[in-house]
């Protein structure tokens, strides 16, 4: 429901008479990325677009049949640490920035197959647990290795290296660039246009993570998704945090441009950045918007977001958990031991559906990348009963509020 005294922005007449006559003399947008120019890391015939299957949909397709997809429906998008079924998950979240994104390259004449599949595949790197699970593990990798887990750049690695699908270098640049942490007013084109550059910018994320402010998507829609992440989680955060009581209200936000709730941003940032946009070789938004979105994201950090993770006030339990349950798995792959869930589950696993890396292969990598892409992997549900099952006798829950903690006895 909309915020009381809620504006709604409108098409610039020119801007929408323009689409209209665009859109009935066939026109395409000269900045969209074209299917011709898909750029794969093994040239493929199968891969090749047809009049069935584009480019990008094949992407699309490969991206929906992995196991990493799959886990999206069990990953929670901000409020691990309470059971409720209204609350985002990661799927949904993929699915909202999809939907936005579709909705603004639509109007902007942009490639929507390319803008899915990014969005679809944006955050398959992501770890249990959201955010609080991306900072614990990175800790835990920082400390043995001097190197920093991002989920931006593990989204790159689930889909380029560990299940190899031979995706577009135009799907991984967008996953990689999409971190929408980082807010601007204009996205202008970044200069990825081989593996190579893909290969040394992972690189140089994982080796410091300061690097992933500078990144900067190489095509429309790329900025596209990066600008959509911000609009989707914004609101839609707002929402769960009514639902769990986290606020009391949507009044505690302010805005003057692009309003408080989740329908008026997603409609007002999406006009917005269609007039500023429409036509040209970047993605802009007013300077209005722009300054609702950097006070939006603040406020829901200082009101929302500051409290993900929290367990109680003495203690971070789900840290803990994080740190125990990495240096056991990491103990027990260097040790060889084949009963661990390293060997029987991860390894097994990723071996089988990977279609192309052996056992022998992947376990030649370094041990604590095994263990980030194990953990990384898990969803909420899978962590906690590992995690009881490697320490049986640990008194350690997470669930600050369960389904049925509100009835009576």
């Amino acid at each position: 429901m909309a915020c009381k005294n809620t504006t709604y922005l409108t098409l610039d007449p020119e801007i929408e008479k323009a689409i209209i006559e665009n859109r009935e003399r066939g026109w395409r947008n000269p900045h969209a990325f074209k299917d011709c120019d898909v750029v794969r890391r093994e040239p493929n015939p199968h891969d090749e677009a047809t009049i069935t299957r584009s480019a990008f949909a094949r992407d699309i397709e490969k991206i929906i049949n992995t196991p990493a997809y799959n886990r999206y429906a069990d990953k929670t998008q901000v409020f691990s640490f309470v059971e409720n079924d209204d609350i985002c998950r990661r799927g949904l979240h993929v699915q909202l920035v999809s939907r936005i994104a579709r909705g603004i390259s639509d109007l902007l004449g942009l490639n929507t197959q390319l803008v899915e599949a990014i969005a679809l595949g944006h955050d398959l790197g992501h770890t249990p647990f959201g955010h609080a699970g991306e900072r614990y593990l990175s800790q835990c990798y920082k400390a043995h290795t001097g190197r920093s887990f991002r989920h931006n750049v593990q989204s790159v690695r689930v889909m380029d290296r560990l299940y190899r699908r031979n995706i577009s270098l135009q799907t991984l640049d967008g996953a990689l660039c999409h971190n929408g942490e980082f807010a601007q007013q204009v996205l202008s084109l970044g200069t990825m246009h081989s593996f190579e550059d893909l290969d040394q910018a992972v690189e140089l994320c994982i080796a410091d993570a300061s690097q992933i402010k500078l990144l900067r998507p190489s095509t429309l829609e790329g900025c596209v998704v990066r600008v959509s992440d911000m609009i989707a989680y914004i609101g839609k955060d707002r929402l769960d945090a009514l639902d769990v009581g986290v606020i009391d209200s949507l009044d505690v936000f302010e805005s003057k441009v692009i309003g408080k709730d989740n329908s008026s941003i997603i409609h007002n940032m999406t006009i917005d950045i269609v007039n500023n946009s429409y036509g040209r070789d970047h993605i802009a938004m007013s300077e209005g918007a722009f300054e609702d979105i950097v006070t939006a994201k603040r406020q829901n950090y200082q009101l929302i977001y500051y409290k993900e993770g929290t367990v109680s006030e003495i203690e971070n339990v789900v840290e803990e958990m994080f740190q125990e349950m990495y240096e056991e798995l990491l103990n027990e792959l260097l040790a060889g031991d084949e009963d661990s869930p390293v060997f029987m589950h991860h390894v097994a696993n990723l071996c089988q559906y990977s279609r192309s890396i052996t056992p022998e292969k992947y376990l030649c990598e370094e041990p604590n990348q095994v263990i980030c892409d194990y953990i990384s992997s898990m969803t909420d549900s899978y962590f906690i009963a590992l995690y009881h099952h490697l320490f049986p006798t640990s008194t350690k829950r997470l669930f600050k509020r369960e389904y049925c903690s509100d009835l009576p006895k």
